[in-house]
């Protein structure tokens, strides 16, 4: 039986003055909090600047895991012992390759299988995904740009969240389904990570018990199978969708020892957290590629309620 030094649970923080934000919620001292929270690989999944239950879990990951009061409530100390508000956003200009690289993805599965890839559909869709944040909020940190798809030469501002090679030191995982995130523990059992995740939305396709990672693929291919969608029973081909951001499982897949199921990326990295998936576990691209590196064939998973 696996065993954790870190025992999670939820709060709903209640936001201090001095994290008081805009009348659309968005507030810059939330933004830099989830910066740092984010680098520390404790994800609240979008870096938006807006405050929520997510966010909220991240906080009290970071306060147990430095011996505080789990409160999931946002002080400027807290900000300050995290790093503050400096440092916590980067610039990227808009290149030609960039929107060369853009493409409408079609909805017909065939025509989406005889694509080379499938990438980005705009410019913004990229950046947010660079960013580790929402569509909403790449407009909302550069509002006098031509979006979706601002011009070549265009200087955007991001969240700074660093994109670091990681080592694969995850010892042992475990999905809650109650909270929808991941953890991930080192050999010492105590947690190197956090990532909100997806579940599905049929109780009887979520899993339970100790299972273990079987196989992994960056940056995967897809085979569509049409009894996985709802489709006529007239409609019995399958294809084989090539890989990109916007592929159904996103950036990366790690296979698990139970038939079928799977945790990975996912083109609408704004939606997770929900319970809509068909049994697989979704995380957003940038925290499937950083859960990817963490874990290896054979790390065991207990999925639990």
């Amino acid at each position: 039986m696996l065993t954790f030094l870190f025992t999670g649970a939820v709060v709903i923080a209640q936001d201090d003055s001095a994290f008081a934000g805009y009348e659309d919620g968005f507030c810059y001292d939330t933004l830099a909090l989830q910066v740092h929270l984010d680098r520390k690989n404790i994800s609240c999944n979008c870096v938006d600047g807006v405050w929520g239950r997510k966010t909220a879990t991240a906080l009290m990951t970071w306060q147990l895991l430095n011996g505080l009061d789990a409160t999931g409530v946002p002080t400027v100390k807290i900000l300050d012992q995290l790093g503050g508000v400096s440092n916590v956003l980067t610039h990227y200009t808009v290149t030609d390759a960039d929107l060369m690289a853009i493409a409408p993805i079609p909805s017909d599965w065939k025509a989406k299988s005889e694509m080379k890839t499938l990438g980005y559909e705009t410019i913004q869709e990229m950046l947010a995904e660079k960013g580790h944040t929402s569509m909403k909020a790449v407009v909302r940190l550069n509002p006098d740009l031509d979006w979706p798809n601002p011009s070549v030469g265009s200087d955007v501002v991001l969240p700074a969240c660093k994109v670091v090679q990681l080592k694969r030191e995850g010892a042992a995982m475990r999905i809650a389904l109650g909270r929808r995130e991941v953890t991930v523990f080192g050999y010492d059992g105590k947690l190197i990570a956090l990532f909100p995740c997806s579940i599905a939305r049929s109780r009887s396709q979520r899993p339970s018990g100790e299972i273990y990672v079987k196989n992994m693929a960056p940056n995967p291919n897809y085979l569509y199978d049409p009894r996985l969608f709802n489709a006529p029973i007239t409609e019995t081909a399958k294809f084989s969708i090539p890989p990109g951001p916007n592929n159904p499982v996103g950036m990366a897949w790690i296979g698990l020892s139970l038939k079928g199921y799977g945790m990975h990326g996912t083109p609408v990295p704004e939606r997770i957290g929900e319970a809509a998936s068909h049994g697989c576990f979704r995380l957003s691209n940038w925290n499937a590629l950083k859960l990817i590196q963490l874990v290896e064939v054979g790390t065991p998973v207990v999925v639990e309620d």
